[in-house]
């Protein structure tokens, strides 16, 4: 555990038809001894066979390597520790191999990980391999340094002690909750396919158990070398930091939107899914693994660069900080290859909310409370977190097959201790903005509960607005919302009682919060709650006659007490 990054691991090695084991693995947790901010390091060399001393070179290679890179100044970066650590390294098993005759030649590969805030370092020479397992689909991280001839694929032309000067390739990669990291010899992805390695790991046994099955199933499928495997999962990460993404935020150029067909940043964006006023959104195809994004860029001179730098920190910010399989998620791009501002989001098969209101059959009552509970847990993880979503509406709510629902667009969000819109870009579309927020609120959980509930009026009602469709600059009225049952016989007295709750203009007069609200309505659902029809009273119904009943009860006090004087 290091900080939030946290992780857990196996290592499984067999010496398999070999006369002895000449891999070598291990993984180092930076204990409370060790800097704990220069991450967790997993490694794994394979001593050369056909040479004296590959054991010897493979645990050098290794242990020296966690030793020396926790040994190097913190400033001095990964790449650049990792390097002059195996530098140092290849240094003395060359020198070894030359002055004793018992490690004549000596030599290993080498794989290494470094996992440090919420990055992958990937370091690599020789043809053990790294590889990531991240959504289901596995990527092979290193590339081998083999010849590339059939009769000559196991010779290395690079690894530790061949060369005098050693040539360490090394990558850095975005980390992602739950990715699955797979470090193998060349006796593991010598005989079992990427698609083989896919399949055991995709099995989510624990690490260790997944280490074990892998070098097993390696030497059953007649695997002739030592077979050795290093599984690490991801199970926990560090919050990114608001400065980090403004530092990014702030470097990045912002461009008129491009066309569809162009290629940018490798990603073809595919075709437009929308044009609105602040921003174009694109279907996209990630052309490093061919999966589906959404790419969405910001409609330059339309509002301050500023707001647009605002939102996109907001969107990155929360993705980092809140995983609900009601949230939408923001794909984080590794270091350097983004070239412009836009974001970058999974593509959810499906319909928006709105586009769903716009065709027939109208949604059912029943349906329409499912989305009224599943939109309440959504907001009840960012409001969690801190997190004030400001913008819901139909746009931003999209339903996917089988009932998921993926609640989108949180670049208006207000988050905790950062910086707010300027006061000309006031984020909120007016007709789900609550009255508080025309009266310069920055928005709270409340005002997000009175969009909800606008939302689901607008859902149950066919496109109907509870007070009446608010223009932008104008200055709404909020008397009594219009009830669902005046359009729709199926909607009872209760339903209405409950949304006109969450719809009152005083937030005092709101639910506690948007999880009790969506209880309501699933409990009086399921329990078929009877309509309570309250008697209005009588200051509601004429409230001239009370008060000139109260003024005839004062004039006859008074002229009892005239009396008796």
């Amino acid at each position: 555990m290091n900080g939030s990054l946290q992780v857990q691991f196996g290592i499984a090695s067999d010496t398999g038809r070999r006369p002895r084991n000449e891999d070598y693995a291990g993984v180092c947790l930076a204990s409370p001894g060790r800097r704990v901010r220069q991450g967790i390091v997993a490694a794994l060399a394979d001593g050369v066979g056909g040479a004296k001393g590959g054991r010897i070179a493979a645990e050098l290679a290794v242990r020296t390597f966690i030793d020396g890179y926790y040994a190097q100044p913190e400033p001095l970066g990964v790449q650049r520790a990792a390097a002059r650590v195996i530098e140092a390294v290849n240094r003395w098993i060359v020198a070894q191999g030359r002055a004793d005759p018992a490690l004549e030649n000596m030599a290993s590969t080498f794989a290494g990980l470094i996992l440090r805030h919420r990055n992958a370092h990937v370091l690599h020479v020789g043809d053990s391999r790294v590889y990531r397992l991240s959504d289901g689909q596995l990527a092979r991280l290193t590339e081998d340094h083999t010849l590339n001839r059939p009769d000559y694929a196991h010779v290395l032309y690079r690894g530790l002690g061949i060369e005098e000067a050693v040539r360490l390739d090394y990558g850095v990669h975005p980390l992602r909750l739950h990715d699955r990291f797979l470090l193998c010899s060349d006796g593991v992805h010598g005989t079992l396919t990427d698609v083989a390695l896919r399949s055991l790991l995709m099995r989510r046994d624990t690490p260790e158990a997944a280490a074990r099955l892998i070098v097993d199933t390696a030497l059953d499928a007649g695997s002739s070398d030592n077979a050795s495997a290093v599984v690490v999962d991801v199970v926990g990460l560090p919050a990114i930091e608001h400065t980090e993404l403004e530092s990014a935020a702030a470097n990045l150029p912002i461009l008129a939107p491009p066309a569809a067909g162009e290629e940018l940043d490798g990603f073809r964006l595919d075709a437009p899914l929308s044009d609105g006023r602040y921003s174009r959104l694109f279907r996209a195809t990630n052309l490093e693994d061919g999966r589906s994004v959404v790419i969405k860029f910001p409609q330059p001179e339309v509002a301050a660069d500023k707001t647009f730098r605002l939102a996109f920190v907001r969107e990155a910010w929360v993705a980092a900080r809140v995983r609900s399989p009601w949230v939408g998620e923001v794909i984080e791009l590794p270091p350097g290859r983004q070239t412009r501002l836009y974001t970058v989001m999974p593509y959810y098969e499906g319909e928006t909310l709105e586009q769903r209101l716009r065709r027939k059959p109208s949604l059912a009552l029943a349906e329409g409370v499912e989305i009224a509970v599943t939109l309440a847990r959504a907001l009840s993880a960012l409001h969690r977190a801190g997190i004030i979503h400001r913008d819901i509406k139909p746009d931003n709510v999209i339903l996917g097959r089988g009932g998921r629902l993926t609640l989108i667009d949180l670049g208006v969000a207000r988050l905790p201790q950062l910086e707010e819109f300027p006061t000309a870009d006031v984020p909120g579309t007016p007709s789900y903005m609550a009255p508080e927020l025309f009266a310069g609120s920055a928005g709270d959980e409340r005002s997000d509960q009175f969009a909800l509930a606008v939302t689901i009026h607008r859902a149950l009602s066919g496109g109907g607005y509870p007070y009446g469709e608010v223009e932008p600059f104008s200055r709404p009225r909020f008397g009594k919302p219009v009830p669902l049952a005046r359009g729709r016989g199926d909607v009872p007295a209760w339903f209405d009682q409950i949304l006109a709750r969450a719809l009152s203009p005083a937030p005092a007069d709101r639910f506690g919060d948007v999880i009790e609200f969506a209880q309501e309505l699933e409990n009086a659902l399921a329990h078929g709650r009877p309509e309570i029809v309250r008697r209005r009273p009588l200051y509601e119904r004429n409230p001239v006659l009370v008060w000139q009943c109260v003024s005839a009860a004062l004039l006859c006090a008074m002229l009892a007490l005239l009396a008796r004087g």
